[in-house]
């Protein structure tokens, strides 16, 4: 059964329909993830889904009596109260009872007379009475697993431990169906995982907006993408929806790409003008107009991000040399007879639980703040390029074109002067979005355009502070594959799992009271290393195998399409045509009611007519794709 439905919802701000004719629903116990790129429209249709906003047209029903908590994108900076206050406030009309309780309760254990102890008393009369002593024990266990000081004033709180806050009081009112909007931004390691636990175990339904891989492989069970304003359903899980996401994405193109090409043969003939008008061929005429409709309706996928790194000359071989490293905040050791030798080349990744220390052991590293003992020793020719996790490198109140370019109208990037306009377009800013101020950019943007700041200074050692935080999938990947390139040294402090697999050759973890260890390989090697002391084999070490000598590749000489291939691939796009019509009509014929009436063996022909005509469509587009790769390579 649905908890939730959307029947055909729409809405635009201003230009085309972000969300373009949605049907969607959530059944019990399912877990969806809502994927798309930055800009597609996922937070709006969520805030659609929790009733904070209404749709221009369509409808969205809920299942009588469905509780609906959300945990939006944004953090509030506003929060005021205590953390259990900020908290209980998700138990809708028990909070003030329970925040009562609370301040009372601990007032007295800090001393109190005899007035406070029959208040206290008097609330908990009041609570046994509307059964609130099971929320109490809710909110503090919640507390408790999201390791948060019930105590601490919310408004003082990092926006990470702001972010565990929210997501506290969307678990405390144990909803049926709960909304989380890039749950895992600005959390630290350990309590993804714990996150992740929660939610698997977790009796009511979840849809959720992410970007971490790694969170989204364990979780869902369902994969819903919003694209170009419509949503795709992908039943199972990320893997399984990457394989069938690139071949629908495959066949697409070649039925563009197709599509175009007949489109271009009718344009052609129309231009020719003598037949065209005959009566004959008025049929023809208007399915050229029909074509001409499709095509501009059409949307395209939105581009994907060319960013690129621009790389200064190489450093010297040793990057840095760090001994007996120490520094105390408050009195507390935050970094602790810290040593590493970093050289050229090395793609270190930084994790450990938010406040540990690594954005400080980075400052330490960088020379931006002075060890309270031991030394850095940093070699010669360093260009260093820093990605700071606060974005305090821009500036809301300047333009994004003016941000990255420090106000002049080009940059250089690898020797090639550009507008600063077309760099921008290589992070997916179009011209108007590139002269927006900063401060309306969402979390996506900001990264990206504080990367795209980064990438116009020449570097040969790169420093990301949570880089990952907000950016899509496909821009993720990009960054990926530009670190994997990069020539030089990369620091790198990620809670992104996956991330810190695909890049780093080694990993420093926090291990506690100010000490940081490192390890080989990336997040998973950390883990096996963790839990497994690799034992040494004993007796002497066998004879090493001596790999065979790859063969020398032979020479091809690019083939060519026969007669033969060449009259089949001239046939295909008729024959596809002819097939598509086919099923079209089938699909007619199943929608009439009279056909229902006929022989009962005439619905499941027409059905497996159908689902063979589709096999013979797939394979004549991938036929057609392979001859005209052919003729162009040989071209």
């Amino acid at each position: 059964m649905a908890v939730i439905s959307l029947q055909d919802v729409r809405i635009a701000f201003g230009g085309p329909e972000l969300i373009d004719g949605v049907t969607l629903q959530v059944e019990r116990g399912e877990r969806v993830c809502l994927i798309g790129r930055n800009g597609e429209g996922k937070s709006t249709l969520m805030k659609i889904i929790s009733g904070e906003i209404a749709p221009d047209s369509g409808e969205v029903v809920r299942s009588q009596g469905v509780r609906v908590a959300a945990l939006a994108q944004e953090v509030p900076q506003d929060l005021s109260g205590t953390v259990f206050e900020v908290v209980a406030a998700g138990l809708g009309g028990m909070v003030d009872l329970l925040s009562r309780y609370h301040t009372v309760s601990s007032r007295l254990a800090h001393g109190g007379d005899a007035g406070l102890i029959a208040e206290l008393e008097r609330i908990q009369h009041r609570i046994e009475g509307a059964g609130g002593w099971q929320m109490q024990q809710r909110v503090e266990t919640v507390l408790s697993r999201l390791r948060l000081d019930p105590d601490a004033p919310a408004s003082g709180l990092s926006g990470g431990y702001k972010r565990r806050v929210m997501l506290a009081r969307a678990l405390v009112s144990e909803p049926d169906l709960l909304l989380l909007d890039e749950p895992t931004n600005h959390l630290d390691i350990d309590s993804i995982a714990w996150i992740e636990e929660f939610l698997l175990e977790f009796r009511g339904s979840l849809l959720f907006i992410t970007h971490d891989r790694r969170f989204l492989q364990a979780l869902a069970t369902r994969i819903i993408e919003l694209d170009r304003g419509r949503v795709t359903d992908w039943p199972g899980d990320y893997k399984a929806y990457l394989a069938r996401r690139q071949a629908e994405l495959d066949a697409e193109a070649v039925h563009n790409a197709l599509f175009d090409k007949k489109l271009a043969q009718e344009e052609a003939w129309i231009r020719k003008g003598i037949k065209a008008r005959r009566t004959r061929n008025e049929g023809r005429v208007a399915a050229l107009k029909e074509m001409r409709k499709e095509r501009s309706e059409r949307r395209e996928r939105t581009g994907s991000a060319a960013m690129k790194l621009n790389e200064a000359e190489r450093s010297g071989k040793l990057v840095l040399e760090a001994g007996g490293l120490g520094y105390s905040y408050e009195g507390s050791p935050l970094i602790r007879d810290f040593a590493a030798i970093l050289m050229r080349g090395d793609k270190i990744g930084i994790i450990g639980p938010n406040g540990s220390g690594k954005t400080t052991l980075l400052k330490l590293l960088l020379g931006r703040i002075e060890p309270g003992c031991g030394s850095v020793r940093r070699g010669a020719n360093l260009e260093v390029a820093y990605f700071d996790q606060h974005r305090s490198q821009l500036d809301d109140n300047r333009s994004v074109m003016d941000n990255v370019s420090d106000g002049n109208e080009y940059v250089t990037v690898n020797g090639k002067t550009r507008h600063v306009i077309g760099y921008l377009e290589d992070f997916l800013f179009p011209p108007e979005r590139a002269r927006s101020p900063v401060r309306v950019l969402s979390g996506g943007e900001r990264n990206r355009a504080l990367l795209a700041k980064l990438f116009t200074h020449p570097s040969n050692v790169l420093v990301m502070d949570e880089p990952t935080n907000d950016l899509d999938t496909d821009t993720l990947e990009l960054l990926e594959e530009l670190l994997l390139e990069y020539q030089g040294t990369v620091l790198l402090v990620s809670h992104d799992r996956e991330f810190l697999n695909n890049i780093v050759t080694s990993t420093i973890v926090s291990e506690g009271s100010g000490k940081f260890v490192e390890y080989v390989g990336g997040y998973d090697d950390w883990l096996r290393q963790r839990s497994h002391a690799v034992a040494e084999p004993a007796g002497k070490p066998g004879k090493a195998l001596k790999p065979a000598k790859p063969e020398r590749p032979r020479l091809q000489r690019p083939r060519t399409l026969t007669f033969k291939e060449n009259r089949e691939l001239e046939a295909l796009p008729a024959q596809i045509e002819s097939l598509e019509a086919e099923r079209d009509r089938l699909y007619e014929t199943l929608a009439a009611p009279d056909f229902y009436k006929q022989e009962g063996n005439n619905v499941p022909a027409a059905k497996a007519r159908i689902g063979e005509i589709e096999q013979s469509i797939t394979a004549a587009y991938e036929r057609w794709d392979l001859l005209e790769s052919v003729r162009q390579g040989s071209g």
